[in-house]
C-alpha cells in the first residue's frame, strides 16, 4: 500500500524541488532561479491557510525529509455557469515522481488523492497541462481534450 498524505508547510522546499524536476523533464532544461524562493513562500503560506484552496498530496521518500512524489493543485471560485453550478474549478500545476520511484503507482496515487480533494469541495472541472510521458496516466484517470481556449502572457505585452 502506498503511503499518501497531505503535504505540510514543512514540505514546501521538497515540493519546489520536485516542481523544478518536473519542468526540467518537460522542457529539457534545468532552470533554477528566484522563482523557487517565491514558489516556496507561496506554498508555505497556502499550505497553512484555512480554508484551503490549495491541495497537495505526497509520498515520502526513503530518506527522512525527502519526497518521492507529489501532486499539487488549486481550487478557484469562478462565477457559476450552466455546466458548472458551483463555479468551482480545479487546476493541477505540479505532478512529479522522482525517477527512481517511478513505476510504483505513486503518481496515480497522489493524483487520485488530489482529485478526491477537488471532488470533496464541489469542483466541477479540473484542468492540467500534460507532458507526452504523463498523458497516458491522465487519460486513464478520465481526462480528455477540452475546447481550445485563447490565452495571453500579459507580462510580454
Amino acid at each position: 500500500m502506498i503511503g499518501i498524505r497531505p503535504a505540510r508547510v514543512g514540505d514546501a522546499s521538497e515540493l519546489v524541488r520536485l516542481r523544478r524536476m518536473m519542468f526540467a523533464a518537460m522542457n529539457g532544461r534545468d532552470e533554477p532561479g528566484s522563482w523557487e524562493r517565491d514558489a516556496r513562500a507561496v506554498l508555505e503560506e497556502q499550505l497553512g491557510a484555512e480554508p484551503a484552496a490549495l491541495g497537495a498530496f505526497v509520498v515520502d521518500g526513503a530518506e527522512p525529509g525527502r519526497l518521492a512524489a507529489c501532486a499539487v493543485g488549486r481550487m478557484e471560485q469562478r462565477l457559476p455557469a450552466p455546466g458548472h453550478p458551483t463555479g468551482r474549478f480545479g487546476f493541477v500545476f505540479s505532478v512529479c515522481t522522482e525517477p527512481r520511484y517511478r513505476g510504483r503507482g505513486y503518481g496515480r496515487g497522489v493524483m487520485l488523492a488530489l482529485l478526491d480533494w477537488f471532488a470533496g469541495r464541489g469542483v466541477s472541472r479540473v484542468d492540467l497541462h500534460a507532458s507526452p510521458e504523463a498523458e497516458r496516466l491522465y487519460r486513464s484517470l478520465g481526462f480528455r481534450e477540452h475546447p481550445v481556449a485563447l490565452s495571453l502572457d500579459v507580462s510580454r505585452r
